[in-house]
């Protein structure tokens, strides 16, 4: 690392650095979300064009420097052949905040999972006996961790953005040690599986062969359930989850009008 300049953030006065690394000073966190082929591609002909003047952020941890934010970047910078990378040095306790940054493609349902599970493995190895509610401020939403279990250890293929919504109003933060709440969202995970189980048998049932429709099947049984325009929903989660499953299984194509 070869440092340019030191100066202090001007919201929070922290202190923060530029510099210039060697490429391979830099590492990828293991819970980083994965490399998006299409955005770094884009990324390439815009440095080609404009040159490398964004740059990325990195932490101090264990050691070694990691980007927590412009991961694409730095690809993008390494298929150019660069040898160097210019970075803003940021504390080492911003380290695990990777949730908050993602500043250049905001993530979807599946990557923001991704990333929670990967984040949740992290905190377990390191701390095991932590709360997993004390870690909110870190994961900000308990859903992703559970479709992150699905996608991570159970069903790659999962359609997340089909249940976020409905999982969004059932999920809570569990106020239990992260070495038994991983067992738990193993459990959550797996239930969450079956009822997608239902929702392709209703799908296969009804003959149709556009796949984005069983999005539609999970909006109308969650509606079959709960309403409308269900804002809230006061059931615990396994509960939720098999009111949706025997809505989903009472379907017809009356409720989708007639469509086929």
């Amino acid at each position: 690392m070869r440092e340019l300049a030191q100066f202090e953030d001007p919201v929070k006065r922290q202190p923060l650095k530029l510099a210039i690394f060697e490429i391979d000073e830099v590492a990828v966190p293991p819970f980083q979300r994965d490399i998006s082929e299409g955005l770094k591609k884009h990324l390439e002909l815009a440095i080609e064009k404009l040159g490398f003047i964004t740059p990325i952020i990195v932490c101090p941890h264990n050691g070694r420097y990691y980007v927590v934010d412009g991961q694409h970047r730095l690809e993008a910078l390494r298929d150019l052949g660069a040898r160097e990378v210019l970075a803003v040095v940021a504390p080492e306790e911003l380290y695990l905040n990777i949730l908050e940054f993602n500043t250049e493609k905001p993530p979807n349902v599946k990557e923001k999972s991704k990333q929670a599970y990967r984040l949740f493995q992290e905190f377990l190895q390191e701390s095991p006996e932590t709360i997993e509610a004390d870690l909110f401020t870190y994961f900000k939403e308990p859903q992703f961790i559970t479709i992150g279990f699905v996608l991570e250890e159970l069903e790659p293929r999962f359609p997340a953005s089909f249940y976020e919504s409905l999982l969004a109003k059932i999920d809570r933060f569990l106020e239990e040690p992260l070495s038994e709440a991983a067992e738990e969202r193993r459990r959550r995970a797996q239930a969450l599986v079956e009822l997608n189980q239902e929702v392709n048998a209703k799908y296969a049932e009804l003959g149709w062969t556009n796949a984005l429709l069983k999005g539609e099947i999970v909006r109308k049984a969650v509606q079959r359930a709960y309403g409308v325009r269900v804002r809230t929903i006061e059931d615990e989660f396994y509960e939720a989850l098999e009111r949706v499953k025997e809505a989903c299984r009472n379907l017809g194509p009356e409720d989708f009008g007639g469509m086929e």
